[in-house]
């Protein structure tokens, strides 16, 4: 039984001193409560044991943004996720970040997916919040679900399906890269249902499902991507002029899970989840930070996108592309690394940083600001002594002809994002040794 805790992760975050103190009082009261009125639960591993304690890792995420214009009546929905990692079972998280009225889930169900449509291979699988099928989440609140006994191999596709009641705004994460599918307003509970002939309606956005856990002993860790557009996976679908692959996972954090898999031993296997947000920054003070991206900084965010996962020992930081253009100095934005590099330390997990990656709209001043991150970053090839290793994304992805460009081969045609090929690229530059020393046992 898990123990029951409130959990109200809302979408700005207090300053530093009171998120401090909020955590302190999250941490005793999950060890004072055995038992409680909320109807939001926690598993177990989302106190103060969430990165070291028990077998349970994320091998997916989607982290949300926003609510999305169109609001949900009566209807279920089914998401389709892409684990990094497998095993003997599954547990999910249901967030409602955004929302400011409650979030009924009457029904939820997990199965393996082909990822190629709305049906399911083999029947659905009931999931439980705390023993029950149904779960009301509070406005800004999240909840994890109780294991599920759903056994996966790494890259699978697990098809994540909610029914809703009555009608409300469900958060979502803009930008699946994949299709995934809703049932018709009004049309109730098909949760259960193997086929998707129910699910007519389709979303490129990925709806309330943040997170995937997987239950599996053998791994040594999860790391965690976060950054911006290029993190998010913008480009990964690029194969070319007039061509274009969704759903096919080819993100560069994609590739590198598959690399993690294929290359390194089994003693030494990692599951990685995506918490890419396209448009964000690093620092919080950019003056000309977008209204929709605003309150979702890199340190804003990190507790419900980052500490909140679970088996975290690494954090690949991919931030700054968006914080130059947006008026941010190298003096903000060293200071924004300097604080989410320290919270994450603190939380003993590592942290891996690439430099600033080039971009033709640089001015002069934005290449001065972006040579001294790129120095404090190199520094000791470890910013300084503030992190612990260099992920060379500026080297793979600049054109040595045009330094303010990418590497042709590997642009999107927009000059900041890399295709298909450069995501790979990108995935091959990264050392598996420097990872894997982010084990903690």
């Amino acid at each position: 039984m898990h123990r029951l805790l409130t959990r109200s992760l809302t979408a700005t975050r207090a300053p530093l001193a009171r998120g401090v103190a909020a955590a302190l009082a999250l941490t005793l009261a999950s060890s004072v409560l055995a038992a409680s009125t909320s109807t939001a639960a926690a598993p177990t591993g989302t106190g103060p044991d969430r990165h070291t304690g028990g077998a349970w890792f994320t091998s997916w995420a989607a982290s949300q943004q926003n609510l999305a214009p169109t609001p949900l009546r009566d209807q279920s929905l089914r998401m389709i996720t892409h684990l990094s990692q497998g095993g003997d079972a599954v547990r999910i998280r249901v967030q409602n970040t955004f929302g400011d009225t409650p979030l009924t889930v009457d029904a939820a169900t997990v199965a393996h997916s082909d990822g190629k449509d709305a049906a399911t291979e083999g029947r659905p699988r009931a999931v439980t919040f705390d023993g029950r099928r149904r779960v009301v989440v509070p406005p800004g609140g999240e909840v994890w679900s109780d294991t599920t006994g759903l056994r996966t191999a790494a890259q699978d596709d697990v098809a994540v399906s909610l029914s809703v009641s009555g009608t409300v705004a469900p958060g979502r994460h803009d930008s699946a890269f994949r299709t995934n599918y809703l049932t018709p307003p009004g049309s109730g509970d098909h949760t259960a249902d193997p086929s998707g002939a129910a699910y007519t309606e389709t979303t490129g956005s990925t709806l309330l499902v943040s997170a995937v856990d997987v239950r599996n002993p053998r791994l040594r860790g999860s790391l965690v991507a976060y950054g911006s557009s290029v993190v998010d996976g913008t480009g990964s679908t690029d194969c070319g002029p007039d061509c274009s692959r969704p759903g096919a996972n080819l993100r560069w954090t994609d590739d590198l899970a598959r690399r993690i898999t294929s290359e390194l031993p089994p003693t030494r296997q990692f599951a990685v989840a995506n918490a890419g947000i396209g448009g964000t920054t690093s620092a919080a003070t950019c003056p000309g930070i977008g209204e929709p991206v605003r309150g979702l900084d890199a340190a804003a965010r990190l507790e419900r996108d980052v500490l909140s996962l679970h088996g975290v020992t690494g954090v690949l930081y991919y931030y700054g592309t968006n914080d130059l253009p947006a008026g941010c100095d190298a003096a903000r934005i060293e200071a924004s690394y300097r604080e989410v590099f320290r919270r994450l330390r603190a939380a003993g997990i590592k942290v891996y940083v690439t430099p600033i990656t080039p971009r033709p709209g640089y001015t002069d001043q934005h290449n001065r600001d972006r040579h001294a991150v790129g120095t404090f970053v190199s520094t000791w090839n470890s910013c300084g002594g503030t992190c612990d290793g260099i992920l060379p994304f500026d080297q793979v992805l600049e054109d040595p002809v045009r330094p303010n460009s990418i590497y042709p081969p590997y642009d999107t045609g927009d000059g900041v994002h890399a295709n298909i090929a450069g995501q790979q690229a990108l995935a091959d530059i990264v050392s598996l040794p420097m990872l894997a020393a982010s084990a903690r046992r």
